[in-house]
């Protein structure tokens, strides 16, 4: 069919096939058959459905939950370099601040302690919104493909994408945590550690729902890596180590308010050091410098943590609204 229809047998034969076609039979009726079948017959009623997906909105987000887990389990490439490249940092601190966690007589060793902290949050926090803008580009172009045959709603897959990505950063915190409060020595009770990896989790995971935010608000990861790159240098440098919250202007103390790394450093170190009564070479308590000097409280550690849940679910619910709002693809 195709090759008789070509223009070339058209030339050959001196016809124009589509002429022929609009002054023969078959098209008049054609043409009737369709304007019969516009007008609806006596008692019919509109096609309706009560919902616009097939599924439950829950199944619908067990499916891509299930579709999800899939594509990282099979994503060695992501997963494995994450956990090593923690592992490796891990290691690395731990052997750099050895026993610093239990060297409390001199301001310098809660200083060091304090850069630990900060290290930690900056290289892990910034590596884990990093390398999860690709994943996010890469699941995307699937995504638009899939919600424009009306598979399912694009919130079922934002909470997918947030869901499953809670058991790794789990593990990811965890596997940190262990490996270095045990070889900087820091104090060995249940509250300290506990808090301490509750810190690191809810940081690691507001970092990678950051970079997922940034993603879904931007047509590529390379947009993405230059405006999360900003707010990087904006974080760091409000985080209150580099100038503690009292020294900062006044004019510009909101910004460590709104700063999410500053939130995790109160936490990581007034749970760790803002009710210890040891006195320092100067003379006066490791909680009273931390209150003068950062304006650190150990009563506020709880406000801390609930701030911490509340950057995750920020950017998680972000992420969600953008992938739901902007469509960035290109036909």
């Amino acid at each position: 069919m195709l090759e008789v229809s070509t223009p070339e047998q058209e030339m050959a034969l001196g016809v124009d096939f589509a002429d022929l076609y609009e002054s023969s039979e078959l098209h008049k009726r054609n043409k009737a058959l369709i304007e019969q079948l516009n007008v609806p017959s006596p008692g019919s009623k509109q096609l309706h459905f009560p919902s616009r997906y097939s599924q439950s909105f829950f199944s619908q987000f067990l499916v891509c939950l299930w579709k999800q887990r899939w594509s990282y389990w099979r994503n060695t490439s992501y997963t494995a370099v994450r956990f090593f490249f923690t592992t490796v940092i891990a290691l690395m601190f731990g052997t750099m601040f050895w026993n610093v966690g239990s060297k409390r007589t001199r301001y310098q060793d809660l200083f060091n302690s304090m850069g630990s902290m900060y290290a930690a949050v900056l290289f892990l926090g910034v590596q884990n919104a990093a390398s999860i803008q690709p994943i996010v580009h890469i699941e995307r172009t699937v995504f638009y493909r899939e919600k424009a045959a009306g598979m399912y709603s694009p919130m079922a897959y934002a909470f997918a994408q947030v869901v499953v990505e809670l058991p790794y950063i789990l593990v990811q915190a965890a596997t940190y945590g262990i490996i270095v409060y045990s070889m900087m020595a820091f104090e060995w009770s249940a509250a300290k550690f506990l808090w301490y990896i509750f810190f690191m989790y809810f940081t690691l995971l507001y970092f990678t729902f950051f970079g997922m935010m940034t993603m879904a608000i931007t047509p590529n990861f390379h947009v993405a890596a230059i405006i999360s790159t900003a707010f990087y240098g904006l974080w760091n440098l409000f985080t209150g180590f580099i100038v503690p919250r009292t020294r900062i202007p006044i004019w510009w103390r909101w910004n460590y308010w709104i700063c999410p790394m500053a939130w995790t450093l109160y936490g990581l170190i007034v749970s760790q050091y803002g009710d210890v009564k040891d006195v320092l070479d100067a003379g006066e308590t490791t909680e009273e410098f931390l209150k003068k000097y950062f304006g650190f409280r150990h009563d506020f550690v709880g406000v801390v943590a609930a701030v911490i849940v509340g950057w995750a679910l920020l950017f998680a619910f972000l992420f969600a609204v953008s992938i739901k709002l902007f469509n960035f693809q290109r036909r």
